[in-house]
C-alpha cells in the first residue's frame, strides 16, 4: 500500500486550497473549482492552517514571469508534499493550457495538470492520480461544458459573477488568451437570466456579467443587439439592485449598449473600457480595430448619456515600435478621457504572441520612464476626479474585506454605484456586508473616498440577510470525520444555478 493509500485509509476529511492568479474569469473559474471539490467531499482548509491536502493553482499566462512565479510556488511546496503523505498538487488555467507536459517535467511532484476547457474533470483526475500513483495531464482543445453547469462555491453571499460567454474572436498581437480560451461561445440568454434569478432568490443583489469580450455577446448566436437586450432584461429582475459588466471592447461598443446603460436603473454608472494605447500606429500594430478618435467618441457619448459615469481603462506602455510621439498620444487620450482609474502595464514579451517577435522592442529603461510619467498623470487625474465627489450623498453597498485598515480606523467600507471605494464611519447600529448605507463624502484621495460624518441612513437588505445566514452556517460547521473516499466522476449538471481578462 502506498503512502497515499495509508493516509486515506486512516479516515478524515480531505482539505483543499485554491490559489488564483489573473483576471476575473479566473476568479470565477476558481469558484467553480471550489464547488467541484466540495461536491466531491473535500472541505476548504481553514484560514491559517498549515497547508491543505489538495492545493490547486489556477494560473494566468498574460502577466510577465507568470511561469517563473508558478514554478517558484511549486518549488516551495515540494518539501511540504514530501513530508505530508497523501498531499496532492494540481495546476490548471491558462498557463496549464499553454505549457501542458512542461509543468510535470519541471515539477514532477505535481499530480494533475488540466486546462481551461475541462475544469469539471478536476475531482476525477485527482482520484485517478491517487489510484494510479502517477501524474495525470489532460488538456481539452475545446470547451467540454459551459462552466455555469458546474457546482460553485461563491466567495460572496451578496455579489456574484455571471459568465455570459467564454473565449474571444479578436487577434490582438500582444495577447495569448484567445489561443488558450478558444473562440467566443455565447450562452443562451434564457440560461443567463435563469441563473441570475436563482442567485437573486438566494439573496444576491449585485451581479457582474463576465466575458473575455463581454459586449461582443451575440456574435455567436447571431444577434448584434443581444448584449443591450440582456442589460435591459436584467433591469426587469425584481430584487437585483446592481448590474455591472467587464470587460468590453471598443470595437463592439454600440449606441444601443449606451442607451441600455442609461435607461436601465440597476445598470451601474461605471464602465471599464480598455484603451491599450492612444496612438493610431500602435493600435494598428496591436491589431486593435479602433483608433483614437473612435475611442474618445465612445467616451463622449457615454458621458453625455450618463454624466456621473466613472470610466476606467487598461493601458500598455512600451509596445514594440512605440515612439515618444506615440506615447504622447496615449497621454493625450488620458487627459481627454479623464479616467477615474487606469490599470497600467509595462509591455513584456509573451511567448506565442506575434508581438514577441516584432522589431523595435523598447529598452527597459525607456519603458520604465514612460510608465512613471503615465502613472503620475493618471494619479493626478484620479485625485481631481475623486475631489468632485466631495459633498455628494451616495448609497454604498457595504463590502466585506475591502478596507485593509477598517479595524484600526473603526470604519467600514463600501462601493458607490460607480464602483468607487468609500470608507465610512461605523454607525451605532449593526451593518452587514450586502446592506446599503447612505453617506456624505467629505474627503477624496486618489484611490478612495471618505465619509467621516455620521451615516445618514442604513437599509437592511436580503443580501445582508444572506451574508448573515452564510456566516452563521460557516461558524456552525462541525469539523467531523468523513468516512471513505471523495466521490469520483463528473458531477451532475446544475440547472441554471450558480470580469473578463485584462487584455481586452
Amino acid at each position: 500500500m502506498s503512502s497515499i493509500d495509508r493516509s486515506l485509509s486512516v479516515g478524515g476529511t480531505r482539505t483543499y486550497e485554491v490559489r488564483t492568479y489573473g483576471c476575473q474569469m479566473n476568479v470565477h473559474d476558481s469558484e467553480r473549482l471550489s464547488g467541484l471539490l466540495e461536491d466531491a467531499g473535500y472541505v476548504r482548509a481553514p484560514e491559517g492552517a498549515d497547508g491543505a491536502d489538495v492545493v490547486v493553482f489556477n494560473t494566468c499566462a498574460v502577466r510577465e514571469n507568470a511561469d517563473n512565479k508558478l514554478y517558484g510556488n511549486l518549488g516551495h511546496l515540494a518539501p511540504k508534499k514530501a513530508s505530508r503523505p497523501g498531499m496532492q498538487i494540481a495546476v490548471g488555467g491558462c498557463l496549464a493550457q499553454k505549457d501542458r507536459d512542461t509543468i510535470v517535467k519541471r515539477a514532477p511532484w505535481v499530480d494533475v495538470v488540466f486546462g481551461t476547457h475541462n475544469i469539471g474533470k478536476l475531482p476525477v483526475l485527482l482520484e485517478r492520480a491517487r489510484v494510479q500513483d502517477e501524474a495525470q495531464v489532460e488538456i481539452a482543445e475545446s470547451l467540454e461544458a459551459f462552466p455555469s453547469t458546474l457546482p460553485t462555491r461563491r466567495e460572496s453571499a451578496y455579489a456574484a459573477w455571471v459568465s455570459i460567454s467564454v473565449g474571444c474572436n479578436n487577434t490582438c498581437t500582444f495577447c495569448i488568451v484567445p489561443a488558450l480560451r478558444g473562440k467566443e461561445k455565447d450562452r443562451r440568454p434564457g440560461d443567463i437570466l435563469a441563473e441570475i434569478e436563482a442567485l437573486v432568490a438566494e439573496g444576491v443583489s449585485e451581479i457582474t456579467l463576465l466575458g473575455q469580450n463581454v459586449n461582443a455577446y451575440g456574435s455567436d448566436i447571431g444577434d448584434r443587439e443581444a448584449f443591450s437586450k440582456l442589460l435591459r432584461a436584467c433591469g426587469r429582475i425584481d430584487g437585483l439592485e446592481r448590474v455591472r459588466f467587464t470587460s468590453p471592447h471598443p470595437r463592439d461598443f454600440t449606441d444601443d449598449v449606451i442607451a441600455a446603460m442609461a435607461e436601465t436603473p440597476n445598470v451601474m454608472p461605471q464602465l471599464h473600457m480598455p484603451l491599450q494605447s492612444g496612438s493610431d500606429p500602435v493600435l494598428k500594430a496591436m491589431r486593435r480595430s479602433y483608433r483614437q478618435e473612435r475611442f474618445l467618441g465612445i467616451i463622449e457619448k457615454v458621458r453625455a448619456a450618463i454624466p456621473h459615469a466613472a470610466i476606467s481603462t487598461d493601458i500598455i506602455v512600451g509596445f514594440p515600435g512605440e515612439t515618444e510621439e506615440d506615447f504622447e498620444q496615449t497621454l493625450h487620450v488620458v487627459r481627454e478621457a479623464r479616467f477615474a482609474q487606469a490599470f497600467t502595464f509595462q509591455y513584456s514579451k509573451r511567448p506565442g504572441t506575434p508581438a514577441a517577435e516584432m522589431d523595435g522592442q523598447i529598452p527597459k529603461k525607456v519603458v520604465q520612464e514612460r510608465y512613471e510619467r503615465l502613472v503620475a498623470l493618471q494619479e493626478e487625474i484620479s485625485w481631481e476626479e475623486n475631489k468632485k465627489q466631495v459633498g455628494r450623498t451616495l448609497e454604498l453597498m457595504v463590502a466585506e474585506g475591502e478596507g485593509r485598515k477598517d479595524d484600526t480606523t473603526h470604519r467600514l467600507s463600501g462601493r458607490a454605484p460607480d464602483n468607487r471605494l468609500v470608507h465610512f464611519t461605523k454607525p451605532g447600529q449593526e451593518v452587514r456586508p450586502g446592506d446599503v448605507v447612505t453617506v456624505e463624502i467629505t474627503y477624496a484621495a486618489p484611490h478612495h473616498l471618505l465619509a467621516e460624518g455620521a451615516v445618514l441612513d442604513v437599509r437592511r437588505t436580503r443580501a445582508g440577510d444572506a451574508w448573515e445566514k452564510r456566516n452563521a452556517a460557516e461558524k456552525a460547521k462541525p469539523v467531523g470525520v468523513m468516512l471513505g473516499l471523495p466521490k469520483i466522476g463528473a458531477p451532475e449538471p446544475l440547472q441554471a444555478v450558480t470580469s473578463g481578462c485584462g487584455c481586452d
